[in-house]
């Protein structure tokens, strides 16, 4: 795999933001749905995710900086040093070359080394599979001998890799819970369950639907992201909404209707309110297991579009009979 840098087209030194902001990107612009004419769609599609997988976490990140783990994820362990300057030969402990090859009944010494060479070999498949000798038999001095290798010695088959796929749902949709249909980058369609209440960015981990392995299948990761709502920011579990409000209706007082996740509801404006003030319905913001957030009311006060003569008049008589400072804690 290449690079993840160079798949997201990032610098190295870029920050989360800026490689979260690439990968959407390219997530809407590779996405299997916008390309089903284009055969290599998914595997370029599956690359960019593999990358996100990366870059996007901050520990794996370090990692894959640091040289410990490779594009795809997997562990870099140093090179071997024990085994041999030339194919098929070592040094044992008294300083002899000795040979070994692969025979009819496993690994086989050279007639010509010595005990000590054999024995250093045994400890480095000890070292290798954490025990002496294994199920098969120990090297011998003076005679031919094999070493065999259990099954176990190897660990357990290769799982498959995770695959990375990105949905956008409403705010709505993220407040009551929905479902999508979901092209995975192995080309399967499945149906994921978006449960109430999700917050942006958070993953849902579809087991056993990522890419095959010669062990168990990895799984399918599941990235949501909530598009903003142009009525409402979220706050946590709060919403924030922005209550324009009349002039006549900030001093004299007045229900306006104000809308919510469920729809709309009376709000009660007492008189002299003055813009900015906030009012707190509860329950009416994102749902929690501990209970439902609320929603916070921010009342703007709002004049008719263009000049009103009557209006200015009154308003100067204003300023010149009652003039006030609601500035005058600002110093």
């Amino acid at each position: 795999m290449r690079d993840p840098y160079d798949v997201l087209g990032v610098q190295r030194s870029a920050k989360p933001a800026a490689i979260k902001s690439a990968f959407r990107r390219l997530a809407k612009k590779l996405h299997p749905d916008a390309n089903r004419n284009d055969p290599k769609a998914a595997e370029r599609f599956a690359e960019i995710n593999s990358a996100y997988e990366i870059l996007g976490d901050e520990a794996r990140r370090r990692a894959f900086d640091a040289g410990e783990i490779d594009a795809e994820g997997k562990p870099i362990h140093p090179a071997f040093e024990g085994f041999g300057a030339q194919p098929g030969g070592g040094f044992g402990r008294d300083g002899r070359f000795e040979t070994f090859t692969w025979g009819p009944g496993g690994y086989e010494r050279g007639s010509g080394a010595g005990a000590g060479g054999a024995a250093g070999f045994e400890d480095v498949l000890s070292e290798m599979f954490g025990r002496a000798g294994g199920a098969g038999q120990r090297f011998q001095q003076g005679r031919r001998s094999t070493f065999q290798f259990d099954p176990e010695d190897f660990g357990p088959p290769p799982t498959g890799r995770d695959v990375a796929v990105a949905v956008t749902i409403a705010l709505s949709e993220a407040a009551k819970g929905t479902s999508r249909r979901v092209t995975l980058p192995t080309g399967k369609e499945v149906d994921v369950k978006i449960p109430a209440g999700l917050a942006d960015g958070q993953q849902i981990r579809l087991k056993g639907q990522g890419l095959p392995g010669a062990g168990a299948p990895g799984d399918a990761l599941i990235t949501v992201h909530v598009a903003d709502d142009p009525r409402f920011k979220r706050d946590g579990a709060d919403l924030r909404l922005e209550v324009p409000v009349t002039l006549y209706e900030a001093v004299l007082g007045g229900q306006v209707r104000v809308p919510t996740l469920d729809g709309a509801v009376s709000l009660t404006i007492p008189p002299n309110t003055s813009g900015g003030r906030v009012f707190r319905l509860r329950g009416k913001g994102m749902p929690q297991k501990s209970g439902a957030g609320d929603l916070l009311a921010t009342v703007r006060i709002a004049l008719p579009e263009g000049r009103d003569e009557a209006l200015e008049e009154l308003m100067r008589a204003w300023r010149d009979q009652k003039a006030y400072d609601p500035r005058k804690d600002l110093g």
